[in-house]
C-alpha cells in the first residue's frame, strides 16, 4: 500500500471522500473525454463533409466550407456516379482480387505457422528471422523486380500477377505462430494418434480454436488490399481488369475537371461502402480478434 493509501486510511472514510472530490480529479475525470471527443470529431470531420457533399444540391464554391448538408437533400449525386462508370465489373475485380489473395494466404501463413510453432529443424530460428525481415521492406523497392518476374512467366496484365506477390506474408505467418504457441502441443498429438495427417491437424483441429487471429488478419488483408492502387495500376493495362481504386481515380479525374466535388464524393462512398457495411455489420467481432490476437 502507498503512503497516500495509507494516509487516507488511517484519517478514515471522511478523507477518502476529500480526496474523491479533489478539484484536480475532477477535473481530469471532464478534460480527458472532451478531449478525446474533440479528437474523433476531428478525425471524422473529412468522413462528415464527403457524406454531406454527396447527399447536397451544390457542391460549389463557398458551399465547400461547409461540413452540414445542403438542402434539399438528393441522391442525385449517387445515381450520376454509378452511371458513369461500371461500377459491377469494379466490384467483382476487387473482390476476386482481395478475397483470392486472403484465401490463398491463408493456407500458406497456417501452413508455415505451424511448421514454425511445432516441428523443429536445423536453422529454423535463423530462417523465421529472414522471413521476418520481409517486414521493413518497402513494397516499392519491389516492384520492378516482381513485374520482370510477372513479365517472364506471362502473368502481366492479369489478376493473377496482380495477386502474386501478396500470397505470402510475414505478418500472417508471424501471427499464426503466436496463436498456434498458446495451443498445448499435446492436442496436435493426440490428433497425430488418432490418425489425423498434418493438413488435417491444421485445417480441422488447430484453425478452429485460432479462428480470433484468423479474423484480426482477415481485416487486415482484405483491408489493405481492397485499398491497393499503385501495384494495380502498374501491372493492369486492360480497362475491364481494372480494380475500384484505379476506376475511381480515372472518374474523380472526370468529375473533378467539372467541379463536380458531390459527384467525386458520392463515387467515393461507393468504394468505401462494402468495407463500412461489414465492418458495422461485424464490429463486435472485429473488436474481439484484435483484442484476442494482441494487435493494438
Amino acid at each position: 500500500m502507498s503512503a497516500e493509501n495509507q494516509y487516507i486510511a488511517y484519517q478514515g472514510p471522511e478523507s477518502r471522500s476529500r480526496v474523491s472530490h479533489h478539484p484536480l480529479r475532477v477535473t481530469t475525470r471532464f478534460t480527458l473525454p472532451l478531449l478525446l471527443i474533440c479528437a474523433a470529431l476531428l478525425w471524422i470531420s473529412p468522413f462528415i463533409w464527403m457524406l454531406s457533399s454527396s447527399v447536397s444540391t451544390s457542391s460549389f464554391g463557398t458551399d465547400m466550407a461547409s461540413l452540414l448538408p445542403r438542402f434539399p437533400l438528393t441522391l442525385d449525386n449517387f445515381r450520376d456516379a454509378w452511371d458513369s462508370a461500371d461500377w459491377l465489373r469494379l466490384y467483382a475485380n476487387t473482390i476476386f482480387f482481395a478475397i483470392g489473395t486472403f484465401l490463398v494466404q491463408l493456407v500458406t501463413i497456417t501452413t508455415a505457422g505451424y511448421i514454425f510453432a511445432y516441428h523443429e529443424f536445423r536453422g529454423k530460428t535463423l530462417l523465421f528471422y529472414l522471413l521476418l525481415i520481409q517486414l521493413m521492406i518497402m513494397p516499392v523497392v519491389m516492384m520492378v523486380p516482381n513485374m520482370m518476374t510477372l513479365k517472364q512467366l506471362g502473368l502481366l496484365n492479369t489478376l493473377t500477377g496482380v495477386m502474386m506477390p501478396y500470397f505470402a506474408s510475414a505478418f500472417g505467418v508471424f501471427l499464426m505462430r503466436q496463436a498456434f504457441l498458446n495451443i498445448a502441443k499435446e492436442i496436435e498429438e493426440a490428433a497425430l494418434m488418432e490418425g489425423c495427417r498434418w493438413w488435417q491437424v491444421v485445417f480441422h483441429v488447430l484453425i478452429p480454436m485460432t479462428w480470433p487471429s484468423i479474423l484480426a488478419f482477415a481485416t487486415v488483408s482484405i483491408t489493405y488490399h481492397w485499398n491497393e492502387y499503385l501495384w494495380p495500376l502498374m501491372v493492369l493495362n486492360d480497362p475491364d481488369k481494372q480494380v475500384l481504386t484505379i476506376g475511381l481515380v480515372s472518374f474523380a479525374m472526370g468529375a473533378e475537371s467539372g467541379g463536380q466535388w458531390g459527384l467525386i464524393c458520392a463515387g467515393t462512398l461507393l468504394v468505401c461502402l462494402p468495407l463500412m457495411v461489414a465492418f458495422v455489420a461485424f464490429q463486435k467481432q472485429f473488436l474481439s480478434s484484435f483484442g484476442f490476437s494482441g494487435i493494438k
